[in-house]
This record gives structure tokens, C-alpha cells and sequence, in this order.
């Protein structure tokens, strides 16, 4: 069932090129990063520590993440450090329904779209790594369509939703297929549980980032485009990692 919405051969070409492009000691040390980071967030949010965070403990998660690392203190300032921190905690800690949560949260940063879009999946996915999946523009943006789990998943599985909570469990199907195709296939190997789907994807979109910017840029911007495994490292949100 999982040939039928993972196009199985175009994600085998990719970990093709990723092979190329990144060393088998690369992969392993970014899934290393990405274990710290997951054990970075759970250690300061997890089980109900999220309220008691204080202003160091936000600039450390949210320059943890790729969106909001350079906008962290704007963020912080503008939404409100109290304000932040209850929106958090209730993302991370009611029982609510998951819906409810994500646009409560998102409509907190309302000033800030970008970090409005990835930072819920960046917070459930980080902090609880077994119960929670990633999602972040780069993987899929539905309001233009693109992204890399698009790129390894056949066209007719819709990723399109009502709500923002129903795009979100219908990209965690996808990935759920992604992945258990890729143990069969050993393309999400690197990483424990779901993080190995993350550097998977990452990679997926630095290689599909690669090859447009040598198309459409000139020599001279393309050396300031960071190596693919920094890019990859950036795009995860462990590019000079804080927490």
C-alpha cells in the first residue's frame, strides 16, 4: 500500500545524490545533532516544564528553529514572554483537540508567518519525537505547493486540507508511508524513530535547492550558498544549536 503514495524510485535517486553529497559521517553526526536537540527540547518543555520557562529558555528554543532564530528577541518582545510561553504550554500540554492548538498558536505570531507556519511542528515534533510529526514549510507548503515530501510522494496523494490541522495529519500520513517505505528501501535509516524521516526530507529539499539555484543563478551566487550539509543542518534547526 505504501508503493501506491511514495514514489519509491525518485526517493531512492535522491538518496542516490545524497550519498554523493553528504558522508556516511555527515548523516551521522547530523542525526546526532538532531537527538540533542529533541533531548533539548523535551528537557525544557516536556511533561509541563514548558510554563516555567523564562526568557533565556525561549531565545534558546526559538533560535533552535530555522524561522525564527534570527527574529527570536521580535518575537519574544513583540507577542509577549508571558503571552509566548501560555501559548506554548497549551500547544505542548492541553487536551484540547490538535486543531484547536496549532491555529491557537499560530494566530499568537500572526506578525510573523513564517515562524507562524513551522514553529507548532518544530515545538510537538521536537519535544515529543515518538508522538509528533515535522512540519515545516520546506517539506510542504500548501499555499504554493512545493516542498520535499511533494517530491517523493506520488501526485495523487492530496496533501491540500480545510484547516490547517487537517493539511497537518494528512502530511503526518504521508510521512508515516515515507518512512515505512524507506526501511524497506534504506533511505530513513539515519536517525531514531521519525528524525530519520527529518534528515531524509532535509537532505531531499537541500538537493532540490542545489539543483534549481545552479539553474537560475549565476557561478558568483552560488558560492554563497552554504555546503549541502549545512544547509541541511540550517534547515533542521541544528546550524549552531542552542538548546
Amino acid at each position: 500500500m505504501a508503493g501506491q503514495i511514495v514514489d519509491t524510485p525518485t526517493a531512492q535517486e535522491f538518496m542516490q545524490e545524497i550519498s554523493k553529497q553528504v558522508s556516511e559521517d555527515e548523516l551521522e553526526s547530523i542525526a546526532a545533532s538532531l537527538e540533542a536537540k529533541a533531548q533539548g527540547f523535551h528537557d525544557l518543555l516536556g511533561h509541563g516544564r514548558a510554563a516555567a520557562l523564562d526568557r533565556d529558555g525561549l531565545r534558546r528554543v526559538l533560535r533552535s528553529v530555522f524561522s525564527s532564530r534570527r527574529k527570536a528577541d521580535a518575537i519574544i518582545d513583540l507577542v509577549g514572554e508571558r503571552e509566548l510561553i501560555e501559548g506554548i504550554s497549551y500547544l505542548l500540554d492541553s487536551t484540547d483537540d490538535l486543531p484547536e492548538r496549532l491555529d491557537h498558536f499560530a494566530a499568537l505570531l500572526i506578525d510573523f508567518p513564517e515562524a507562524a507556519f513551522d514553529l507548532p511542528g518544530e515545538l510537538l515534533h521536537f519535544t515529543y519525537p515518538d508522538r509528533f510529526w515535522l512540519w515545516s514549510r520546506w517539506m510542504w507548503d500548501p499555499r504554493i505547493e512545493t516542498g520535499s515530501l511533494r517530491l517523493v510522494v506520488e501526485e495523487e496523494f492530496d496533501l491540500q486540507g480545510d484547516s490547517r490541522g487537517e493539511v497537518y495529519f494528512k502530511v503526518g500520513e504521508a510521512i508515516a508511508f515515507v518512512n515505512e517505505t524507506g526501511k524497506a528501501a534504506g533511505f530513513t535509516s539515519i536517525g531514531r524513530g521519525l528524525l530519520g524521516i527529518d534528515i531524509f526530507l532535509a537532505c531531499v529539499y537541500a538537493v532540490y535547492m542545489y539543483t534549481v539555484l545552479r539553474l537560475r543563478m549565476t557561478q558568483e551566487f552560488n558560492k554563497i550558498v552554504p555546503p549541502l550539509p549545512e544547509l541541511v543542518r540550517r534547515l533542521l534547526g541544528i546550524h549552531k544549536m542552542e538548546v
